[in-house]
């Protein structure tokens, strides 16, 4: 046998033409008219019909390359702040001398899951309570000390 006289076992089968007439009428599933319809078309990402592009819509940092602070508001990022508890809950959700801290905050529903503490000053507190893994205000910290609680954290004076 030789090479031209080999036969595929499988029968060719022809690739379809589209849009050139055909079982599919006279459009052949691209629509009439438009940019669509035409050969070769093709949108390419990021394309707004003219508009600006995306990326064109927010002011650049001197200096930027790829890298954009994005101060437009529809697509700032909201980060939110640490979970706030004050004095007066605690006072009424703790013991005398039980221990304090995020995790046991959740469990007792008083904060959401997954969140940083910070403690500030409102109200009064009259229990001994030992404190981890919290962050205070300078006010707090000093009503926790002057009711003989523990605190074993640095002061946060932001808010």
């Amino acid at each position: 046998m030789q090479l031209h006289q080999l036969k595929p076992t499988i029968k060719h089968k022809r690739r379809k033409r589209v849009g050139r007439g055909g079982k599919r009428g006279t459009f052949s599933g691209h629509g009439s008219k438009g940019q669509k319809s035409r050969a070769g078309a093709r949108i390419r990402p990021g394309f707004r019909g003219g508009d600006n592009p995306i990326w064109k819509l927010f002011p650049k940092q001197r200096g930027a390359t790829k890298k954009v602070d994005i101060k437009h508001a529809k697509f700032r990022v909201t980060r939110t702040g640490p979970a706030v508890v004050n004095l007066d809950v605690l006072n009424s959700f703790f013991q005398d001398g039980d221990y304090v801290s995020p995790k046991i905050l959740v469990q007792k529903g008083i904060i959401g899951a997954g969140k940083r503490v910070k403690i500030l000053g409102d109200g009064e507190l009259d229990k001994k309570l030992n404190f981890s893994g919290v962050v205070f205000s300078k006010q707090a910290r000093d009503k926790i000390l002057k009711a003989g609680g523990t605190t074993n954290e640095k002061i946060e004076n932001r808010k």
